[in-house]
């Protein structure tokens, strides 16, 4: 099946970021995220058990990550990788533009 990660982006006025599932097999999971102005809410942060590798194809974002004193700022074409168990959240995302976001989370592969 053909699909394009540009294609049917959500119109500009959505209050929510849209989260697609774009592969889902079992270990993996490649997803597409589109924000426009969302961040995380005060005192929330993500700590999954999964690796999660993100990617920013357009606009930008910043993520605050745990025992970072700055706030990291990714634009098109950057990305970062956040092991399993690193605290971060969405510092935030571009309020005049689409952010478009490319997320691969892996299930955390045991040592040895």
């Amino acid at each position: 099946m053909l699909s394009n990660l540009f294609g049917s982006l959500p119109p500009a006025g959505t209050a929510d970021e849209v989260f697609n599932d774009l592969l889902a097999v079992p270990g993996l999971r490649i997803e597409r995220i589109v924000s426009r102005g969302q961040c995380s809410p005060p005192g929330f942060w993500y700590e999954q058990g999964w690796d999660e590798w993100v990617l920013v194809l357009r606009g930008e974002a910043g993520l605050q990550i745990e025992g970072r004193e700055d706030v990291l700022k990714l634009e098109a074409g950057d990305h970062a990788w956040l092991p399993a168990g690193r605290r971060h959240r969405v510092a935030y995302t571009s309020a005049t533009e689409t952010t478009l976001w490319l997320a691969v989370h892996r299930d955390r592969v045991p040592p040895g």
